[in-house]
């Protein structure tokens, strides 16, 4: 079990990697195409404010792979437990306000790495 949560987490981490470099990099290049019903005049003046969400994309993937370099296997799992429920919570905030594929994309993956953390963790105190 830990060792499939570790690669979900690794993926989650890459998955805001790639969120931080579409909002910081690629907004107006990229997002036009990305975000159809998105007024496409906006894209410019709302540069700063996604590059500002993609930072804390960004603080989430650093998380995440900070937590799996850690060696001690339960501080390992804290800061994971940690970091995934940002996600989670960042997720479903999104699904509110946004789009509720955002949870899909966002709040289920880091709910299954959580609940593999856990079930791992049980396992291991077993």
């Amino acid at each position: 079990m830990r060792t499939v949560a570790k690669v979900l987490i690794g993926i989650i981490a890459a998955l805001h990697f790639y969120i931080a470099w579409f909002e910081m990099f690629a907004w107006t290049t990229r997002g036009p195409k990305a975000f159809a019903s998105f007024p496409a005049e906006l894209f410019e003046p709302t540069t700063a404010m996604a590059a500002n969400q993609g930072l804390y994309n960004a603080f989430l993937a650093v998380g995440l792979v900070w937590s799996l370099m850690i060696k001690d296997k339960r501080w390992s799992d804290n800061i994971a437990t940690c970091f995934l429920l940002f996600v989670a919570a960042a997720g479903l905030f999104g699904a509110y306000t946004v789009s509720p594929r955002i949870m899909m994309v966002q709040t289920v993956p880091a709910a299954i790495a959580l609940a593999l953390l856990f079930l791992g963790r049980e396992r291991r105190n077993s």
